[in-house]
Formats: C-alpha cells, sequence, structure tokens
C-alpha cells in the first residue's frame, strides 16, 4: 500500500509539473508574441526591412526553466500567432522566425541540460547564438530572400544594402556582412537580458517560490 501510494503521489507530483510547464508556456508564448510586434529598426547599420525585436527572449528563458523542448515550443506558438494575426510575408518571415528562434533556444536549452552551471549557460547561449547565426545564412539566402525577389528586384535590395556599404557586390555577400552578424548580436542581447532577468524568474518559472 505504501509504494502503491508513493506511485500515486509521484504520478500526481508529474502530472502537476506538466500542467504548470504547459501554463508557463503559455504565458511566455504570449510575451514571445507581443515583443516581436515590437519591431525596432536599426538605421544606419541594417536596410530598413531588418528590423530588430526581443521575442526570442521568452524562449531561451523557458528552455533554461523548462528545457529545449518547451523553448522550441513557445518559439512555434509564437509563430503561429503571428502567422494568423499580423503576418505580411505569407508564413515565409514566421517559418525563418521559427527556424531560427528554434535552432537558437533549443540549442542553448539542450547544453544548458546537461550543464546547469553558470559557465554551462554562458556557453549554451554563445553556442546558440552561433548556431543561429550560421543558419540564418542558407535559410536567408535559399528561402526567404528568393521569396521577397517576387516582390522587389534583387537589385533593388541590393541597393539597401549598398545604401549602407557602397562595396557590396550581391545580396550573398550582403547577408555575410549584415545578417549573419546581426543575428549573431541580436541573440547575445537576449541573453544579456536573460541573464540579468534569469535568477529572480526562475522560481516562478519552474514553480519554486
Amino acid at each position: 500500500m505504501t509504494e502503491i501510494a508513493a506511485e500515486n503521489r509521484k504520478s500526481a507530483s508529474g502530472t502537476k509539473s506538466g500542467v504548470r510547464a504547459l501554463a508557463v508556456t503559455g504565458v511566455l508564448s504570449a510575451a514571445a508574441f507581443v515583443l516581436q510586434l515590437v519591431e525596432i529598426p536599426v538605421p544606419f547599420l541594417m536596410p530598413t526591412f531588418v528590423k530588430f525585436d526581443f521575442s526570442d527572449l521568452p524562449a531561451l528563458l523557458g528552455a533554461f526553466a523548462l528545457g529545449p523542448v518547451w523553448g522550441i515550443v513557445i518559439e512555434l506558438v509564437k509563430n503561429l500567432l503571428h502567422g494568423l494575426m499580423s503576418t505580411s510575408s505569407f508564413g515565409v518571415g514566421e517559418l525563418c522566425n521559427f527556424a531560427l528562434g528554434a535552432v537558437f533556444a533549443g540549442t542553448a536549452g539542450l547544453i544548458y541540460r546537461f550543464h546547469k552551471t553558470k559557465k554551462g549557460a554562458v556557453a549554451a547561449s554563445l553556442i546558440g547564438a552561433i548556431v543561429m547565426a550560421a543558419v540564418s545564412y542558407p535559410l536567408n539566402r535559399f528561402v526567404v530572400y528568393p521569396f521577397y525577389y517576387q516582390f522587389m528586384p534583387k537589385e533593388t535590395i541590393l541597393a539597401a544594402y549598398q545604401a549602407i556599404i557602397p562595396s557590396m557586390k550581391s545580396v550573398e555577400q550582403s547577408l555575410l556582412v549584415f545578417n549573419v552578424p546581426f543575428t549573431f548580436v541580436k541573440g547575445m542581447i537576449d541573453v544579456v537580458v536573460t541573464f540579468l532577468i534569469y535568477k529572480k524568474l526562475s522560481p516562478i518559472l519552474k514553480g519554486t517560490k
């Protein structure tokens, strides 16, 4: 009987933990969706059609607190909401945002899962940002920008980069010089903010407070 009671308590605890993870994921997904709507232009550094936002921040928090899968789920829900309510790219922008965010949060969360120390968190975040930046090049070159070419000539897009650095010879070169570093820096800004607020939020996210 004692063993049965212990199993029941363990099962109830697991169910409660799962429900809490779902609830926290819902809240973080909603926060990510709102943050995705707040796009910040970066004049003189990036063309006007490339903007900065903090929408990967909640996913990174979720990946650290709940695990890498939950971070990916937050990215998925965020982009599904954005695609349904506010898309201007027929879902292509959301697909790109999901892929990059999932790589970022998933990689960082997976590494941190096995190295739950401050150094582990730093390494996980750095590697996550690097992988996201690396993936951004083929994703933009072969998926996102070919879609944009249907509405904006390739020469017009290149001209937007050349307005900042006239020596740019091609969109492909521009992606390497502008978009890859921008994606990395964007990720690292999310990392810095995460480190500033994670310690205070962690007990709430994990349900230990």
